[in-house]
């Protein structure tokens, strides 16, 4: 059990899915994650885009209702007594607003993994439909529930490092370098599918929101320059954004699809007038603190000189290696939290903290500013 968890042991959360089937990668990490902790129960699922594959999955998983499509699913779960709390919406890009949509608008909570949708106009609309429902929406930024990256953002909300100054996060990948057909690939390089953003929207966001979710800092321009290296490709798989941010501080964001030798390299380094941060995913249980004219000094999850906004996100002692499955359980588990608050109808403890409909509009935000700057030239774009 993860350090500072409610203890509650009512009945677990039943949880429904769309989307995340046999083939697809990304439906079996939110499954593991969402019972990491034993707090969701898997009950119902539209697995797949066609009836035959959603209820050939949902047999190997061992579901009793499967749905052909999200929409019948939303309806049938809403009228039955021990029907879904929350569902996992777990598609390509293109789906997430439609079947937020129809929860939402049933009271069913939603987590939804990001971008939040594909187009801008989408965004919006799903913003208000989860301002205007009662139910929660939570999006699976995973790497926000890293324990150092909430280590880095305490930190910085307490001064650790001084006003901040610098901003530089990067997100460089492999796996694209050359034409791929396989069904993650040809999706996320589909315009119709992922948005207007490739690279952009499927790891850039990742780069902009832990950048903005650890500083806590707003950005209010851009300037980009996006490339598609690969012959025939329709969406970058390269980008170079410059940020400004609210009250000063600068920014620098680089996400790549095509850089050998790299394979899931998100790092972010924060700079202020007292000193500096410095956190890489590939080595998610270290943070480097270096405060000005001092010695560079390693906090590590769990040991020595980690707070309690680690801590509590941490289930296994100092050494032990913690990362991208126990990354997206924390904020099943923060989900969690929140439902069973709302089953109380209070507020969930301040320390519970997930991105929001919100982030996921301004991760929107940026991915068509990206596109709308690089296609002037690379000139500076207003985040509205």
């Amino acid at each position: 059990m993860v350090s500072g968890r409610n203890e509650e042991t009512s009945e677990r959360i039943r949880l429904g899915m769309v989307g995340g089937g046999n083939d697809a990668f990304i439906g079996g990490v939110h499954r593991i994650a969402a019972r990491l902790d034993d707090k969701f129960e898997l009950v119902a699922g539209a697995l797949s885009s066609t009836p035959e594959k959603s209820r050939e999955s949902g047999k190997a998983l061992g579901l009793t209702r499967v749905y052909d499509d999200f929409k019948q699913m939303a309806m049938r779960e809403a009228r039955l007594k021990s029907g879904i709390e929350a569902v996992s919406i777990v598609t390509p890009n293109h789906v997430h607003y439609a079947a937020a949509r129809e929860f939402l608008k049933r009271g069913i909570h939603v987590i939804c993994d990001k971008p939040l949708t594909s187009t801008l106009g989408d965004a919006k609309k799903l913003v208000k439909a989860a301002e205007s429902s009662d139910a929660l929406f939570i999006l699976t930024h995973n790497y926000t529930g890293y324990p150092m990256v909430r280590q880095a953002r305490d930190m910085i909300a307490d001064g650790a490092i001084g006003k901040i100054r610098v901003v530089q996060v990067e997100y460089p990948q492999d796996w694209l370098v050359e034409h791929q057909d396989f069904k993650q690939a040809e999706w996320r390089t589909d315009p119709e599918r992922s948005g207007a953003g490739g690279s952009t929207g499927d790891i850039g966001t990742h780069a902009y929101n832990i950048a903005c979710f650890v500083t806590q800092l707003e950005a209010e321009s851009l300037a980009a320059d996006l490339q598609a290296f690969v012959p025939g490709r329709k969406v970058d798989d390269n980008a170079h954004v410059l940020l400004r941010f609210k009250g000063g501080a600068r920014g620098m964001l680089w996400s790549s699809q095509v850089a050998p030798g790299n394979e899931n390299a998100l790092r972010l380094r924060v700079y202020g007038e007292k000193g500096g941060l410095e956190w890489a995913q590939e080595d998610p249980n270290h943070l480097w603190f270096t405060p000005y004219g001092e010695p560079k000094r390693l906090i590590t999850r769990n040991g020595s000189g980690a707070g309690e906004a680690a801590n509590r996100l941490s289930r296994v002692p100092p050494g032990h290696p913690e990362g991208y499955l126990e990354g997206f359980a924390n904020i099943y588990g923060e989900a969690a939290e929140a439902i069973y608050a709302h089953r109380k109808g209070i507020k969930p403890d301040a320390s519970v903290v997930f991105p929001t409909v919100q982030d996921g509009l301004n991760g929107v935000k940026f991915v068509a500013a990206c596109v709308q700057s690089s296609a002037r030239n690379s000139a500076w774009v207003k985040l509205e």
